[in-house]
């Protein structure tokens, strides 16, 4: 097979990921994912140290795309309503008027959301599977394109609420953020010296490259993607591996192998290639499967992690041919 030229929004896509790094440098394959989610109207966890540049590239990302942008940080007394918002009464009308909340905008935030008691962290759960939000019995649409990205420290865990499977399972991805080379750290130190405020994009020169047409053609796109039945196969086949490992307590449920095949679709667009091969699917696996499976303690505490067990499984199932 050969590979179709460049769909017509590619470029537009790939002109934000331009203006995304002209203030985060080294995060490349970071990036990648979140425009992947964006073009399935998926959600992100990013876990990474403090320091790595998480709430830039969201905020970067957000206005090269022109999308409208909220940040919350998650704390132990943030309540549900501080989310989705609340009902105020107005003495003058004798009426209640709905105040909406941070979570009605398209891209949202939510820093360290870890940090917040399980009742908090549920208010997230409607929003983020079906685009809405309910309160007093009211049920209220959120803007489109709406998309969660929410952070979270991986060695910090004092004073932390760890995130219930039900919750990760609606995350398209979990990616790590790490460590820049020593190259791009000096360059991202040419750019503050140069002037670069981090607290604000627009003054370093960020603009909106793309918007809502430009990403909905993209999705068209991504969903004319094909993948042949055989690819599809070896998608429910790494699947069903988890759950079949002695070393995991939790394999990857059926949402996980739908989330590896959009996530496949949009890796093999933002590639200009009008198929899936089984390249895309193990390019992505990891990210897209790590938060869904669930390790037995004594495997932990041997130091094994997800990413080792799902390297295993993708050397063990036979790739297509």
């Amino acid at each position: 097979m050969t590979t179709a030229a460049p769909s017509s929004s590619l470029p537009a896509i790939a002109a934000v990921r331009d203006e995304v790094q002209k203030v985060v440098v080294g995060q490349e394959a970071v990036l990648s994912g979140l425009l992947a989610s964006v073009l399935v109207r998926g959600h992100v966890l990013l876990e990474g140290v403090p320091g790595t540049a998480k709430t830039l590239m969201v905020k970067s990302l957000a206005a090269a795309l022109s999308l409208d942008f909220a940040r919350v940080q998650f704390t132990p007394d943030l309540m549900p309503s501080d989310v989705v918002g609340q009902s105020i009464y107005e003495p003058g009308t004798g009426q209640f008027r709905f105040r909406k909340g941070p979570v009605f905008t398209n891209l949202l935030l939510a820093d360290e959301v870890n940090r917040t008691p399980p009742k908090t962290q549920a208010s997230l759960l409607e929003a983020m599977e079906e685009r809405q939000v309910s309160s007093d019995g009211t049920t209220r649409a959120l803007p489109s394109p709406f998309l969660v990205v929410a952070t979270q420290n991986p060695v910090e865990y004092e004073g932390t609420y760890p995130l219930p499977e039900a919750q990760l399972d609606r995350f398209l991805f979990k990616l790590t953020v790490g460590y820049p080379s020593p190259e791009n750290e000096v360059r991202m130190l040419a750019s503050h010296e140069a002037g670069l405020d981090p607290h604000d994009v627009r003054s370093a020169g960020i603009r909106g490259v793309a918007g809502a047409a430009e990403l909905e053609a993209g999705r068209q796109e991504v969903v004319r993607v094909t993948c042949d039945p055989r690819v599809q196969a070896y998608i429910v086949s790494l699947c069903r591996a988890t759950r079949e490992s002695p070393s995991l307590t939790l394999g990857v449920s059926p949402r996980g192998a739908v989330a590896l095949l959009w996530a496949a679709k949009a890796w093999a667009w933002l590639s200009g290639r009008p198929y899936v091969t089984p390249d895309e699917v193990k390019a992505i696996a990891k990210p897209v499967l790590r938060h869904r499976i669930g390790l037995r303690p004594e495997v932990e505490l041997e130091g094994v992690t997800p990413d080792g067990i799902l390297d295993g499984l993708l050397t063990a199932v036979p790739v297509p041919r």
